[in-house]
């Protein structure tokens, strides 16, 4: 008796699961972006959710819910019901970075998301002013073995995507050490490195392609396994013989744990149709946005492999900083 109940039970609970996954969404969903508007993250939000309300028959609203480099917003994110109307990009790795920093006191980890699917995978780039003596990544890396300590190299932010790349560039070069200056995202890098008061900046082809491409700037690597299509003539650091310095930040879709599968599903259908579309396509590639469309186990796969590199590199730096 008490097996039957409790299968009559399981089966009702699937059944309402699955009948709520047929009638989803019946109200706009929330599109949460961790940061202010204007930003890369916020410019492909936007793009991809003009074309996927239109596919999915609700609006979907983007939100912006900025502060404390992303944590506020990524908060309020796993706090949400998990009914799949209020998700939110997450950008990795400075998602992990904010839980993997206890002086941050997040209070989400690596299982407090649900994710969905991956929008951009933009490539880190190491770049200096177009009147900078340096070359080439090879007079840099000189620099930084010659005199460890005093080459000014700027990042977006303590334990960003930049920051790891430059950690990355330390464990893979004995003796390089650089001087590293926290910047509060990509203008100011742009205003302190042209003022001459940065020797070489760590950011993201996204960022600065523009000022590429003008002359403005100078990219000395791209830090990726293959060339970024938006600058084809700049290397790679596995090119130049550094293999294990893979660094980028990605954007992609999560919900807070728990949700159901089959709304899972849906979104990610959704969306992934979204980012197929030539429309799509062409306003990523204008303003210098990679698509690298991520679903299902290979995206939790990414989300898992981003997580313990992240989390080896946090550890590398606490012991560098304690020598």
């Amino acid at each position: 008796m008490l097996k039957s109940i409790i299968g009559a039970a399981v089966g009702l609970a699937l059944g309402a699961g699955a009948a709520l996954a047929q009638t989803f969404p019946d109200k706009p969903i929330n599109l949460m972006v961790a940061f202010p508007p204007g930003g890369s993250t916020d410019i492909g939000a936007r793009v991809v959710a003009g074309i996927a309300e239109k596919m999915i028959g609700q609006p979907i609203v983007v939100v912006n819910k900025g502060g404390a480099g992303g944590q506020v917003g990524w908060t309020d994110l796993v706090r949400q019901k998990p009914d799949g109307y209020n998700i939110g990009f997450v950008n990795l790795p400075a998602t992990n970075t904010a839980y993997l920093d206890p002086a941050r006191q997040a209070i989400f980890n690596e299982k407090s998301f649900t994710p969905i699917i991956n929008q951009v995978l933009d490539p880190g780039l190491v770049w200096v002013a177009a009147d900078s003596p340096f070359k080439t990544m090879k007079d840099v890396i000189d620099a930084a073995k010659k005199e460890p300590g005093k080459l000014r190299g700027a990042t977006t932010g303590i334990l960003s995507d930049d920051h790891l790349a430059i950690l990355m560039i330390e464990e893979a070069v004995p003796g390089a050490s650089f001087r590293l200056v926290h910047l509060a995202g990509g203008a100011p890098m742009l205003k302190e490195t042209l003022g001459g008061n940065i020797d070489v900046a760590f950011d993201n082809v996204g960022s600065v392609v523009t000022q590429v491409k003008s002359g403005q700037v100078r990219a000395l690597a791209v830090m990726d396994h293959e060339r970024s299509k938006f600058l084809p003539d700049v290397p790679t650091m596995k090119e130049l013989g550094y293999p294990t310095v893979i660094s980028s930040s990605t954007r992609g879709i999560a919900g807070p744990k728990g949700m159901d599968p089959k709304v899972v599903e849906k979104l990610a259908d959704t969306f992934k149709k979204a980012m197929e579309d030539p429309d799509h396509q062409k306003k990523m590639d204008d303003v210098g946005l990679a698509v690298k469309i991520m679903t299902g186990a290979e995206y939790q796969k990414y989300f898992d492999e981003i997580h313990e590199t992240s989390k080896r590199l946090v550890e590398w730096a606490k012991t560098r900083q304690q020598k």
